[in-house]
Parts: structure tokens; sequence; C-alpha cells
């Protein structure tokens, strides 16, 4: 039995905009969602990838299916809900940023249960990595938080946040669920923008250090072009490791986040560090290295258009030359 590194949340299709005389005039289609585009950079990375979610029995759900397949995914656990439409996401870019417009209220990726979870899930998984809005809407938060529950202390437990304030309803709920989550993590990944929301006019890394007594063995911080951070508790105080960002001509940025996790990730599984025990005794040396990889891939990243991430040839040669 092959263990795999296992994804679960959201998948939709992302309109991303084609501009003509600098208007937006169009949108091209492509697969999308940050645990989706996590799973499928793991996959291109070379590991053993499994997908879990819900899609639609419409177009859009047996696209998506095929584009999990069509990246050497395993897909048994990506159910099919009869009726409930496929999320559809529009991108646009302002003052640099993405940002994003959602259709998914009642959506198939929402209604995920943790009936829908075999016994086979359990099993094979050795890494769960969850978060994104697959936390704020339907049945899916509760079968997340039962897939972490599930497999603690079994598997190594991943988790960003993937903090959208723009589909944020109800607040308080998902600050709970959210509370909820970071206690059942092991590792735990978070943006500069992720805190802004999360802890306003608070000091990034005051925070990430003080959420080490709540969950997480580690903590990651991502901060754009900046150097991407870990943290973990050890036996002198909190350890700060780092990592340099890389210079690159950036296309746009969406998907990076997610792509920096793929390659941390698989930068850990290929380390043999699937378990809390494993990333709290793994050398600093190695944590740095892990963190440069995931910065490389999700740099390569930003060089093209939409969550496309690299494969790891693309990956190898870019380090090379670094």
């Amino acid at each position: 039995m092959q263990r795999r590194l296992t994804s679960l949340g959201e998948i939709l299709f992302d309109f991303l905009p084609v501009e003509t005389g600098g208007e937006v005039t169009e949108f091209a289609m492509r697969p999308g969602g940050g645990p989706y585009n996590v799973a499928v950079g793991m996959a291109r990375l070379g590991q053993p990838t499994a997908f879990v979610s819900k899609v639609g029995d419409d177009f859009f759900g047996r696209r998506l299916r095929r584009a999990v397949r069509a990246e050497g995914i395993d897909d048994r656990f990506l159910s099919t809900a009869h009726g409930p439409p496929t999320t559809l996401a529009f991108v646009a870019c302002e003052d640099g940023e993405p940002v994003f417009t959602f259709y998914g209220d009642g959506a198939a990726d929402t209604l995920l249960t943790p009936e829908d979870l075999p016994a086979a899930f359990y099993a094979e998984t050795a890494l769960l990595h969850f978060g994104g809005i697959s936390l704020l809407r339907g049945s899916t938060p509760a079968a997340a938080l039962a897939a972490a529950e599930g497999l603690r202390g079994r598997a190594l437990i991943s988790l960003d946040p993937n903090v959208r304030p723009a589909v944020i309803v109800d607040a308080p709920t998902y600050r709970a669920t959210l509370e909820r989550a970071i206690a059942l993590c092991d590792l735990l990944k978070l943006s500069a923008a992720d805190i802004a929301w999360l802890a306003p006019g608070t000091d990034i890394l005051d925070y990430a250090a003080d959420l080490l007594d709540h969950g997480p063995a580690m903590i990651t911080v991502t901060r754009g072009g900046a150097e991407v951070l870990a943290l973990r508790r050890g036996p002198d105080g909190v350890e700060q490791m780092k990592a340099a960002s890389f210079q690159v001509r950036v296309s746009d940025t969406v998907g990076a986040g997610d792509s920096f996790s793929a390659g941390f990730l698989t930068a850990l599984a290929e380390r043999g560090a699937l378990s809390r025990a494993a990333i709290a005794a793994l050398p600093t040396a190695e944590i740095q290295a892990a963190l440069r990889f995931g910065a490389a891939v999700a740099a390569i990243t930003c060089t093209h258009v939409g969550a496309d991430p690299p494969r790891r040839a693309e990956v190898d040669e870019f380090l090379a030359g670094r």
C-alpha cells in the first residue's frame, strides 16, 4: 500500500482576465482552488498525491475530474454531487494584487461530509493538507476537521487558512473553525495578509510565535517578495529560520502561496519528515533547505500566468542557476 500526500478542500474553475487595450474583455478558464493547486504542485514535483473534495455533475465538474486525473492525482476520494453546481471564481488584478469573486454558494465542493471519507483515505494518507475557502461554507468545514482529527498522530497535518476577507460572511464562526483547525494541525502556513486579517496591527513574528502554544509544531510565514520564515519551539525558546526569496519577472502572483506549500511539503516528504516529531527534530539546515525549495517553486509560479506550478525538472534547473 502506497501512502500519499493528500490535499482536501475547494476545487473550482478560475476565470482569468484577458485584456485588450488595457481593459478586461474576456476570461480564460483554468482549474483552481487552493488545496487543488497544492495537490497539483506536489504531483508535478514527483510525489504520490491524492485529492479530496466534491465536484458537480455538470460540464465544469467533469472537466475538473479530467484535470485531476491528467495530473496523475488519485481521484478515488473526489466525490460527485448530483444537482449542485461547481464553484466558479473570477480573478482580476487591482493595485498589483489578485482580487477574487466567487460564485459558489451551495456548490458541490461545499458539501463534503465526514461520511464521504472512506477507510482507505485514513489508511493511505501520510500527509493531510487542508484550508482555504473550504473552511467557510456548508458541511465541508466539518469534514475537514473530522479528517484532521482522524489522522492526528497518524499523518502530518498541514493547514493553510489562505484567508479571503471578501467572501467571509460569518466572521465569528469562521474564526472558531480556524481556532479548531489550528489546534489540530502540526504545520501551519500563514501569509502576512492572513495575519493582517486574523490579528490587525500585531507584529507578524510575535503572532506566529504565540500560535506555537496553540497547536502547531511549526509555522511558516510568507511575506510576498521578502524572506520566508519558519518558527518552532526548541529547548531555548522559539527558533526562527529563514530563506531568501528569489527575484523573478512576475506575470502574476495567483497560486504563489499554494506553490510554496507544495514545494515545502514535498521537501519535508523527501526528508522523511511526515510526522509532528519528525518536523520538530529536523535539523535547522534541512528546514532552511526546504524553505528555499518552497520559495523557488513559488517564484517560478509567479513567472507563469495563473496557478500553474512547475514540474521538478524546471525547479531543479532554476535552483542550479542560483
